[in-house]
Parts: C-alpha cells; sequence; structure tokens
C-alpha cells in the first residue's frame, strides 16, 4: 500500500525553497557595484566596528529600559554586553530618567543617544572581558 506524503512536508519545502531564495538575494545585495569612479565599492550596511555595535547595544537596551519594554529586564550577558557597557548604560540609564522627568521621553532618547555615542567613542567600544562579572559601582 503506498502513502500519500503529508500536505505539510510540501509547504515545508516551499518553505526552505523561499527561505534559500531570500538568502540568496541577501547575499547578491552584499556583492561589489560599480562606483561613479568605475571602482567595485562593497556597501556596508551596518556599522560593525567595537564602537558602532557598543553605540546600537546600548542605545537599544537604554531606550528599552526607561521604556519599560518587553526584555527590559534581561541581566547583561543576556544583552549580550561586556562589563564595561554594562557600567556605561547603567550611568546613562541614571541620566536618562532624570532627563525624562524635566523634559520628557523624547528628550531622555536624544541624550541616550548623544551619551552613549560619546562614551562608547571614548572608550573604543567598551568591550574588555565579561569573566568576573561585578556589578557597577
Amino acid at each position: 500500500m503506498r502513502r500519500t506524503p503529508p500536505r505539510y512536508g510540501r509547504a515545508r519545502t516551499g518553505a526552505r525553497a523561499l527561505a534559500t531564495a531570500a538568502l540568496a538575494i541577501a547575499l547578491g545585495a552584499g556583492c561589489s557595484t560599480p562606483s561613479a569612479s568605475g571602482k567595485a565599492t562593497t556597501p556596508s550596511p551596518d556599522d560593525t566596528s567595537p564602537v558602532g555595535a557598543c553605540t546600537k547595544l546600548i542605545s537599544y537596551w537604554a531606550k528599552e529600559s526607561i521604556t519599560g519594554g518587553k526584555w527590559a529586564g534581561l541581566d547583561w550577558e543576556q544583552k549580550g554586553l561586556s562589563n564595561q557597557q554594562y557600567e556605561i548604560m547603567d550611568v546613562i540609564i541614571k541620566n536618562a530618567r532624570a532627563e525624562q522627568k524635566r523634559h520628557g521621553l523624547a528628550s531622555a532618547k536624544k541624550l541616550i543617544d548623544r551619551q552613549t555615542k560619546q562614551r562608547c567613542t571614548e572608550e573604543n567600544g567598551a568591550t574588555w572581558s565579561s569573566q568576573n562579572w561585578r556589578p557597577p559601582k
């Protein structure tokens, strides 16, 4: 007796093909393209430098904290922060909460962006080890 494959098998195959096509498109988007000078350039969609990563992480999590976001209660390690980044974020959140009381949420978010960029630049990404973590003083 011959069994007919379940319908979800075909759907799963279709989903796999769709995911493969999406991956191919995404990879193709990162390929070199000629610039106005005729030389090939590779676009960089995200700043992956230590300073850029630090700025994005701290800014995101600080804003989540002051707005009471769903994941704001995660610990430093779950947020992907180094010890040094966590210490910076702790200070920035305190400053942002004070700013929020005085001038509102929009002003607090601007302060977060400004101070995060400044501190991450000063600390060159603040990526020192996360081993033997101690809470900020």
